[in-house]
């Protein structure tokens, strides 16, 4: 029987702050959060690995990847936040507790009603999750836009929806590398700039060379 009190605390310790990820309130978040309740059933006692968790062709990143690019994001208690690619509602359920509000998007029907499920368990009025693309959420913006998995480039819808003063954190793939970016909206300029490598397969048609079964 997996202690998974332990095994929340030892994630944040041992991958949170041992990778770089320092900010109290993330950290406080992820030790709140159990993420054993989002992953697929039978990976319930792999929860807590320093891996990506497969959920059919979604995913979820690894509590690492996570960290570092909420980190970058620099989440405040005022943003309305949009996160990308939510799979079940994990990452959105640790925004909650970093934003004023956050709006999920989860293209697979049933992992949406999953991540729905999820937020109401834990009693989130201030997050919810759609099912479906970009094009459901019409004119709304947003101060920050996480983007859960990597891209070729960023989409022009994607960083039409932010706010001016907004800014989108996503993973952008340059052959075998991604490379963390934060891209900023004043007026109707979008810069950008990198930060770090990471490991999130493709947000679009995700392919698994290969599986690991435990």
């Amino acid at each position: 029987m997996v202690d998974f009190e332990r095994a929340r605390a030892q994630m944040v310790e041992n991958q949170l702050r041992s990778g770089g990820v320092t900010n109290a309130p993330i950290l406080a978040r992820m030790r709140a959060i159990k993420r054993e309740n989002f992953v697929a059933p039978e990976r319930r006692d792999l929860a807590y690995i320093d891996d990506i968790q497969w959920l059919g062709d979604r995913f979820m990143a690894a509590p690492v990847t996570l960290g570092k690019l909420l980190k970058l994001a620099e989440i405040s208690p005022t943003d309305t936040v949009l996160d990308i690619g939510a799979a079940t509602g994990y990452s959105t359920a640790i925004i909650a507790g970093l934003a004023a509000a956050v709006t999920g998007l989860e293209p697979d029907a049933g992992l949406a009603a999953t991540a729905s499920a999820n937020l109401a368990a834990l009693g989130l009025d201030n997050a919810s999750v759609i099912a479906g693309g970009i094009e459901r959420l019409g004119k709304a913006r947003f101060d920050v836009i996480m983007v859960q998995g990597a891209l070729d480039s960023v989409p022009d819808a994607f960083t039409a929806a932010l706010a001016d003063g907004g800014r989108l954190v996503a993973l952008i793939r340059t052959g075998a590398v991604s490379v963390a970016h934060v891209f900023v909206r004043s007026g109707g300029q979008v810069t950008a700039r990198a930060e770090f490598n990471a490991v999130l397969p493709p947000l679009f048609a995700p392919q698994r060379d290969e599986e690991f079964v435990f």
